[in-house]
């Protein structure tokens, strides 16, 4: 009796996993979250586990004052978002997404880089 029902556990296990990745998460970015770059980005790239709905996915990037840094709307293709960045002075930089999958769900969230010495 004992192994039917760890079959049926294990199938269940199985079976709902994939619901549980349903969702386009940051896998990486360009420059990496949290890092200190020594010369200026010309974009930041960032790269989601599912494909994006472009129409209804969004990245912005701000100064230490809040001020918009990026240039223009995210351009993107399959699971990739860039956007580009006008000259960039030595500091402390916030990345904002909010993104739509293929799937229908949204995330979102941030990080921030430094650039210049730490």
């Amino acid at each position: 009796m004992r192994t039917p029902l760890t079959i049926v556990a294990l199938l269940v296990m199985a079976l709902s996993a994939p619901a549980a990745r349903a969702h386009a998460f940051l896998d990486h970015a360009s420059p990496l979250v949290g890092s200190t770059v020594s010369a200026a980005p010309h974009e930041v790239s960032l790269t989601f586990t599912q494909n994006l709905e472009p129409a209804f996915s969004s990245v912005t990037v701000t100064d230490a004052s809040g001020a918009q840094v990026n240039q223009g709307k995210a351009q993107i293709s399959g699971n990739t978002m860039r956007v580009g960045l006008k000259s960039l002075a030595p500091g402390t930089y916030r990345v904002r997404w909010h993104v739509l999958s293929v799937d229908t769900h949204t995330t979102d969230g941030s990080f921030s880089f430094h650039v210049g010495r730490p």
